[in-house]
């Protein structure tokens, strides 16, 4: 085992289908795959909490030791994770030579967010891209890609090909700068509402005082008179 890899031990595993799985799993084990240099597929199961532990490391390379078998060298090369505790659920592994190149997916983290000027004046950032595929030996595999944003102002977009990239790695992109990494817009302005009509354009005439000589609508009262048949007339009692 080279120098400061990590070696993580795991044991074979003889038991398949959903409902072993399942047991596996309440058992504190997760199930994985390595995949052999020919395409031999080599089940196994290691304790989550191990797991958990070589996985936070976040190295790229690691030695994967299968119980009976000599340790071997692997990178990840997918991991399933529970939806909502977001916990591995199955990992798959890939032997790997130290000297032939091979491709992964690595993370791009960026830093300086907090001190960008275009942020500090309320604008808006965005990453836009999170992972990247590049190809290089397995030993100069970057656990991740940093990108400065601290320089960015409004109205800033990083690309793909303006990114520093490590000695011995080759990016797997056609048109690096077309692809966007972050980007800074302006700050979010909340339109108002616009205020409704009040009820009174729709009510217009209504309740308003009748200028002095002006005659009211036909058909209606003028004020202080009363409708007809209401108030007027002779009382018909009397007369009896």
């Amino acid at each position: 085992m080279a120098q400061g890899r990590t070696k993580l031990k795991v044991s074979p595993r003889d038991t398949f289908g959903s409902r072993a799985t399942r047991r596996l799993r309440r058992d504190g084990l997760v199930p994985g795959v390595v995949y052999g240099q020919g395409g031999e597929a080599r089940p196994f199961q290691v304790p989550s909490r191990e797991l958990r532990n070589v996985l936070q490391e976040g190295q790229t390379l690691l030695d994967l030791e299968l119980e009976g078998s000599a340790a071997v060298p692997v990178v990840i090369k997918e991991e399933q994770h529970h939806p909502v505790r977001g916990e591995v659920t199955h990992l798959d592994f890939l032997e790997v030579r130290l000297d032939e190149e091979i491709q992964a997916e690595v993370t791009i983290e960026l830093e300086g967010t907090e001190n960008a000027p275009g942020v500090r004046e309320g604008g808006v950032l965005e990453h836009v891209t999170r992972e990247i595929t590049v190809e290089a030996l397995p030993t100069e595999i970057p656990e991740q890609i940093t990108v400065d944003v601290s320089d960015m102002e409004i109205n800033d977009t990083i690309n793909l090909a303006s990114v520093s990239i490590p000695s011995g790695v080759k990016l797997m992109a056609d048109e690096p700068e077309e692809i966007t990494i972050a980007t800074l817009s302006p700050p979010r302005v909340e339109e108002e509402p616009e205020p409704e009509l009040e009820e009174e354009t729709e009510l217009v005439g209504e309740g308003e005082e009748l200028a002095e000589g002006e005659e009211p609508p036909e058909g209606e009262p003028a004020e202080g008179e009363a409708a007809d048949g209401e108030g007027g007339g002779d009382d018909e009692s009397g007369g009896e």
